[in-house]
């Protein structure tokens, strides 16, 4: 018997933070407003709604930036309680079609409907009966893409936004990718675009010129990942038992840390910290990587990890070090962490790895 075609939703609330706050207060649509932390204590914006985008604010950026360009800007503090309540309407609304159902984040979530039986199997019809319930029972409107598999699903669910969905058809597939620019594709950040784009390959048509083989010389292992994505093949599966990958802790500071001995004080009330986070999620035995992660006063990011089986204060002092010397500068963020229950297979790497990316 032949599997059947695959059906992938990918679902995703417009501004949620955002829209939660404006369905809770009234008042407040039609104004532009930023849901994150206070501009004098560093805050960045966890989500902002569509007339502050229209400002240019966006996601991540300091609140303080995120005044200058919008001086009317109504900046309100998270209240993660009432969000985590709408996340808990919105996942049983998905699992009423599906047990397949992988949450993204507290908003966004894909879900296999391969095998629904639902609508007579339509996965448009399921979209559209899904955003209908979560605007009828949570109050919010959501987005929604449909397409043979998860990449796809997910840019498709951004066409359309606010309050839409976009269908990509099987027989659509290879046009559709085609047209692609090649930051879309999942994984490719700010430095690799740059990279591929200084190569020439502009669109994942430009991509699919290339072979895989020169591909993974250029970007290794990740190359082969885009020779397929670039095509529009992705067969990951939705993955409804989320394992935990890392546990960790951070902070921002109001007045930076001006030198690695200001990080070694704070480091130690970050370890104990991560300790009780670590046992409460019961992680003790699965630990086999620690990190320590920075962010620098020009908001230049770095990330030292080492192979460790338990929590060890020296090691994570010495990654503080090597973190530190990278920028030799004053830091704004220290984090801690450990990695835990990867299913890839350890290779053999160096003792520490370093990641830098710009804001």
């Amino acid at each position: 018997m032949n599997a059947p075609l695959r059906k992938i939703i990918h679902c995703d609330c417009d501004c949620f933070y955002a829209a939660v706050e404006m369905r809770d207060d009234p008042s407040l649509r039609g104004k532009p407003i930023a849901v994150g932390g206070r501009p004098d204590q560093r805050g960045v914006v966890a989500t902002c709604n569509y007339e502050a985008r229209s400002y240019g604010v966006r996601s991540a950026m300091p609140m303080s930036q995120a005044l200058q360009r919008c001086p009317d800007l109504i900046v309100i503090r998270p209240a993660m309680d009432k969000y985590r309540a709408a996340s808990r309407q919105i996942l049983a609304i998905y699992r009423d079609y599906t047990e397949l159902v992988e949450p993204l984040s507290l908003d966004e979530a894909y879900l296999d409907v391969s095998r629904a039986a639902h609508f007579n199997g339509s996965a448009t019809l399921i979209a559209q009966d899904i955003r209908a319930r979560i605007y009828e029972t949570v109050g919010i409107t959501a987005s929604a893409g449909v397409a043979p598999n998860k990449f796809i699903a997910k840019i498709a669910s951004d066409w359309n936004k606010p309050n839409g969905q976009f269908v990509v058809r099987p027989q659509d597939v290879d046009a559709f990718v085609a047209a692609l620019p090649v930051d879309k594709i999942f994984g490719v950040g700010k430095v690799t675009a740059a990279k591929l784009k200084h190569l020439g390959a502009q669109t994942c048509a430009d991509l699919r010129n290339w072979s895989i083989a020169d591909l993974q010389r250029h970007f290794g292992k990740f190359g082969g990942k885009l020779y397929y994505l670039s095509r529009g093949v992705d067969d990951r599966d939705v993955n409804a038992t989320q394992e935990r990958k890392s546990v960790s802790v951070e902070e921002t500071y109001v007045t930076d840390l001006p030198d690695i001995d200001a990080c070694r004080r704070e480091l130690g009330p970050l370890l104990e910290l991560l300790e009780a986070r670590v046992k409460r999620a019961g992680a003790e035995r699965a630990i086999h990587k620690l990190f320590v992660k920075i962010r620098f006063n020009d908001f230049q990011r770095t990330t030292a990890e080492c192979v460790g089986g338990a929590l060890d204060d020296d090691q994570f002092h010495r990654l503080l070090e090597t973190a530190f010397l990278r920028g030799n500068r004053p830091v704004r963020l220290l984090g801690a962490g450990v990695r835990v229950q990867e299913d890839d297979e350890l290779q053999q790497l160096g003792l520490f790895t370093e990641t830098s990316e710009s804001p």
